[in-house]
């Protein structure tokens, strides 16, 4: 019997390419998602995928009263991958308690929902817990700095939520994701990053102003302490990323952790400044970006790139798909947008 596997956030850019994977991984995904941050016909680009239409939920997880029906409700579902919270470092710093309410809540009330159930539990962490780390590349073992924005902090403690949470509660197998900056979109370009209003993050700007939908780009910084100035990151491909969650199920499910709570990083180990992102968009596709320097940004680390040898050793997962193809997939699905409404 196939397991069916709660993602939260399903429809979302993460969600949605980790809804495919499950599902290619022999999986029945069902979705929860309020629509806050995303659009309901990412369910029908799903299924063209996958000829497979996910049972799709459409409330809010900070209501507690729903959260709890809900579950009680599904009783056959075998593990949960919580993506649904607000994820922009820069509208954090303007709408902390906007922040906080939102990731706090809707974590807690699913926790408490299966407080007396077993369930593996898979969790959308950041390496924004690191902050602006002293050593580079950055593991697991790295001491977790002070959040340079409230979006950091709300990671931060929900580490320390979750990993309290399976002390108190053996039932509880609990995996957290440090991720790095996932980009790109799936090959067939029907699914990918959405963003409501203007970008908060840097690849989707590149593509739309690339396809004429902003003026311009402003790099934000050039005076960072790197080789060219801006800030250089992380950036990993949203499909080797959703495939991580994949494994990270299948680690629980093997139950060889030692203990039931982990923690992995996932990125390329590779770091790419934000000119150098530039470059590789312009020689991927052949367009050429209209851009500018301007100020530095609130809460913005100089450089962080990450050790993934953990869950390379451990999960058996490594990133395959390099900066050029993140670039290259990013530009088909901004022109598939230009030619389909959503």
């Amino acid at each position: 019997m196939l397991k069916k596997i709660l993602v939260t956030g399903g429809t979302g850019f993460i969600g949605s390419h980790t809804v495919v994977e499950l599902y290619n991984a022999g999986y029945i995904p069902i979705i929860i998602d309020n629509l806050s941050n995303s659009n309901i016909k990412i369910l029908d680009q799903i299924e063209k995928i996958i000829a497979y239409r996910p049972q799709f939920y459409n409330f809010d997880l900070c209501d507690e009263a729903k959260t709890k029906a809900f579950i009680a409700q599904q009783q056959d579902i075998e593990g949960i991958i919580h993506f649904a919270a607000y994820k922009a470092v820069g509208e954090s710093v303007e709408k902390p308690l906007h922040y906080y309410k939102n990731n706090f809540f809707s974590l807690i009330n699913l926790l408490e929902a299966y407080k007396n159930k077993p369930v593996n539990f898979v969790f959308s962490s950041s390496c924004t817990v690191y902050g602006q780390p002293e050593v580079l590349p950055v593991s697991e073992n790295a001491k977790v700095q002070k959040a340079e924005s409230p979006y950091g902090n709300t990671k931060q403690v929900a580490e320390e939520i979750l990993s309290e949470t399976a002390q108190a509660h053996k039932n509880y197998n609990i995996v957290s994701l440090r991720y790095f900056n996932p980009v790109g979109a799936h090959a067939t370009a029907l699914i990918g990053e959405l963003p409501i209003g203007v970008p908060q993050n840097l690849v989707p700007f590149i593509t739309q102003t690339a396809i004429g939908k902003r003026e311009k780009l402003t790099v934000h910084g050039n005076t960072y302490h790197t080789p060219d100035g801006s800030c250089i990151r992380d950036y990993i491909h949203v499909v080797d990323l959703a495939k991580a969650h994949v494994a990270a199920i299948k680690r629980m499910e093997s139950k060889q952790a030692t203990c039931n709570y982990e923690v992995f990083n996932i990125g390329t180990g590779t770091g790419s400044s934000v000119l150098e992102v530039i470059a590789a968009f312009e020689n991927s596709t052949g367009v050429k970006l209209n851009y500018t320097i301007g100020d530095k940004r609130a809460g913005d680390v100089a450089q962080i790139w990450g050790d993934a040898t953990k869950s390379s050793e451990i999960l058996g997962w490594t990133a395959e798909l390099g900066l050029n193809t993140m670039m290259q997939s990013a530009w088909e699905w901004e022109k598939y947008l230009k030619n389909n409404a959503f």
